[in-house]
């Protein structure tokens, strides 16, 4: 198999943004868009085609599929997209994810017990996901192994390049609060020295209610919160309401590559994401 004829699924733009990087002849294809809920996607006949045609599919894993991946492998029939011996790949296998759960239950909402799976906004874990899918790739395509392998040592260099940057340009945000909408930003803020005090869902997966908005507006009268961020494709309603009776400014961010303008690639990704949160949160 020749790199040119790779198929790759991707069930995040992240992750065939990352693909491309490592494999920029295979041909790789998005399940999904930064305006796309990762955890509602419907099994289209399109995407039951591409993963019947794929050679490897990457995805985040610790059950953010959970709710549309096993229908999509049971319709595409495609045996190597069941296994991770196989074609599969998940990102999270290869880090060690934050707020991992002994115990979950229906009553805490839209939980993820094996960790947030949001990992690829913690750039010492994106390069870890990098390498593990760089092996993958290799398993899959011995033949390409030795171009996998100088397109993996020339993404690393340029993301090593690019952290301290990063690092420096956000600097100003450490130790600022805001109020959230899920938990999407989780290893980001961990990154950067942020906190999320409060989010606008009650609890995760339940959107935002009257009550628990009320209670977000007494929290925000404290005084110590910078903004209220929320991601490209989430409802900013809850969000609005609460900027009209406080004052905080809304910050959208694009979730994934393909969020905005500059958004094309991780690199992408990351400098709009600092530069619109320092650009809004003071």
């Amino acid at each position: 198999m020749a790199s040119a004829e790779l198929n790759i699924f991707a069930c995040e733009p992240e992750y065939g943004a990352i693909a491309s990087e490592l494999a920029p002849n295979a041909s790789v294809y998005s399940a999904t868009t930064a305006f796309q809920d990762p955890h509602l996607v419907q099994a289209r006949p399109s995407l039951i085609a591409k993963m019947r045609r794929a050679d490897l599919a990457v995805c985040a894993g610790a059950q953010l599929e959970v709710g549309w991946l096993p229908m999509l492998q049971m319709k595409a029939a495609n045996p190597a997209m069941n296994s991770t011996d196989r074609g599969l790949f998940f990102a999270t296998d290869h880090v060690e994810t934050l707020d991992k759960l002994d115990k979950v239950d229906r009553s805490m909402g839209d939980v993820h017990a094996e960790g947030n799976p949001h990992v690829h906004f913690s750039p010492e874990r994106l390069l870890q996901v990098a390498r593990a899918m760089a092996s993958k790739m290799e398993q899959l395509d011995p033949d390409n192994a030795a171009a996998y392998q100088a397109n993996l040592k020339q993404f690393e260099q340029r993301w090593q390049a690019a952290v301290p940057q990063w690092e420096a340009d956000a600097q100003e945000l450490k130790g600022k609060k805001v109020i959230g909408y899920h938990s999407n930003y989780r290893y980001l803020y961990d990154w950067l020295g942020v906190e999320q005090t409060a989010d606008l869902e009650p609890k995760p997966g339940i959107p935002p209610s009257s009550s628990h908005l009320a209670s977000l507006l007494s929290r925000a009268k404290q005084g110590d919160i910078s903004a209220i961020v929320v991601a490209s494709y989430q409802d900013r309603r809850g969000a609005d309401w609460l900027a009209e009776r406080t004052g905080l400014p809304v910050v959208v961010l694009p979730m994934t590559v393909g969020g905005d303008d500059q958004s094309t690639d991780m690199f992408g990704l990351y400098s709009s994401v600092i530069g619109k949160l320092k650009g809004t949160v003071q």
